[in-house]
């Protein structure tokens, strides 16, 4: 073999929450840890999240008294991934995902709104969000833990190859570094060995239209996505490279929150997320009717979604709008959602079939006074309440792709998996480059804690040494 360039004791791909809680634990094992990301920036997804944890027993439900347990959130998760979930990884978030929370608190000093909401496919109330609304603030909070301690994060380095010794143990990676975006590719090709481990936390390929089409041909470049443009299937291919196992891979999960006149995530697909869905309505422009209980599962509402053949409209009222107005603010300005004094001048202006989208209207706050289920199976018992207090809002809601839920193979200790179910020595994994832990559909806030779960698990295991 060729000398190494570099050696050091772990190296960890990717700077996203996964990648960065790999890397502290690393080095709070007592290994020399070196982090190499793609892009000019770190953070990955995580960078522009919502910043929201879906986390049982959190600090905010033992504040306001709701009742929650790891055995729901594993229900609620395994529920939504239509039971395709590995038990025991989606337990173990579960388990662990209060501890999380409180880690980003206690280590990382991230501090978070009072506010707990109910995203869809939740039995309760056990999401919170960052201060700035954003999954920035545990990023800073991670970089500023690792710069105290010394480890460098080296970007536009790309991982080519995933290197392995003769007895089949990964010993260290490939990569090319030197990224020059005007066109000159990379410059050079650094081999870097891992004396004890490397951790893959590259992400997801939701912005890989190649590959996330070749799972699902329907997914071609004419539907959007929420992700960064380095969310690409490169380091995944190199571990499938070294005989990692492929799980879920065709299981590639639609935001239905996506603004339609929005490139990406953007502030529209926040203010569905957080105020369209959890307090207004989901109606079809051609007939003016809901089309599906708006706190449903992610999968669900884009499946029915995508039947009307084209965007919807999300409906709510001042007393809703309320929930983001930051981002309502935004949306007015930059014209993604519309402002109306009445339903009957929102239906006009919106909808094929005004006169059927004020009866549905009408019907909805009905049925929220009688504190009844609708037709969805929605208990608008529960509901923030009719909408009936003007200014109302409309905007175009069109999903898109924001979650690769497949991904490599791992088990409970973060290591990569090889197709007969064998730990890859030297090899392991976290955050959305795995798959198997939700199954077919992911719930809303279970990715950061997935991310912190198993990037700390990822990182005490790779730093100690453990094969």
């Amino acid at each position: 073999m060729e000398k190494w360039q570099e050696k050091t004791d772990v190296v960890v791909v990717g700077s996203g929450a996964a990648g960065l809680s790999a890397a502290i634990e690393a080095k709070e094992a007592g290994a020399s840890v070196a982090v190499f990301e793609k892009m000019k920036i770190t953070g990955g997804n995580t960078r522009i999240s919502d910043g929201g944890l879906s986390a049982a027993r959190n600090f905010l439900q033992r504040k306001k008294g709701v009742e929650d347990s790891p055995r729901s959130l594993f229900e609620d998760m395994v529920k939504a991934g239509l039971g395709l979930n590995h038990p025991r990884l989606a337990m173990i978030v579960a388990e662990q995902s209060a501890d999380a929370v409180d880690w980003t608190m206690d280590v990382l000093g991230v501090e978070y709104m009072d506010r707990l909401d109910r995203f869809g496919g939740h039995s309760v109330a056990r999401t919170v969000t960052t201060r700035s609304h954003s999954g920035v603030d545990i990023v800073k909070g991670q970089m500023a833990v690792l710069n105290r301690s010394g480890v460098e994060i080296r970007i536009n380095c790309q991982l080519d190859e995933i290197v392995v010794d003769g007895d089949g143990r990964v010993c260290g990676v490939e990569i090319l570094s030197g990224f020059e975006p005007s066109g000159g590719g990379f410059r050079e090709k650094v081999r870097v060995g891992a004396k004890k481990a490397v951790v893959i936390a590259s992400g997801g390929f939701g912005s890989d239209v190649s590959f996330r089409s070749l799972q699902n041909p329907a997914l071609d470049g004419s539907i959007g996505s929420t992700n960064h443009r380095g969310a690409t299937a490169e380091a995944m291919g190199a571990a499938f490279k070294r005989g990692a196992a492929p799980v879920h891979l065709s299981w590639i999960q639609m935001g239905p929150w996506g603004c339609a006149d929005e490139k990406g995530y953007g502030r529209g697909g926040r203010f569905a997320s957080y105020a369209v869905f959890p307090r207004g309505i989901v109606v079809a422009p051609a007939t003016g009717r809901r089309i599906v209980n708006e706190w449903s599962d992610r999968k669900t509402r884009s499946n029915a979604m995508l039947k009307t053949g084209g965007p919807c409209l999300g409906i709510v009222d001042s007393k809703g709008a309320e929930s983001d107005p930051e981002s309502l603010a935004i949306c007015l300005k930059r014209g993604k959602i519309k402002k109306f004094d009445s339903i009957a001048k929102l239906a006009a202006a919106c909808c094929e079939s005004p006169e059927e989208l004020e009866k549905t209207v009408a019907r909805y706050n009905e049925t929220v006074r009688e504190k009844a289920v609708d037709e969805f199976g929605k208990n608008l018992a529960d509901s923030a309440g009719p909408l009936e207090n003007p200014p109302f809002y409309c905007m175009r809601l069109q999903p898109k792709v924001h979650y690769t839920p497949g991904g490599l193979g791992i088990d409970e200790k973060a290591r990569v998996l090889d197709i007969k179910g064998r730990p890859i020595p030297g090899l392991f994994a976290a955050g959305e480059v795995c798959g198997g832990i939700h199954g077919a559909d992911r719930l809303g806030g279970c990715a950061l804690v997935e991310c912190i779960v198993f990037g700390r698990i990822a990182g005490r295991e790779a730093g100690g040494g453990a094969e």
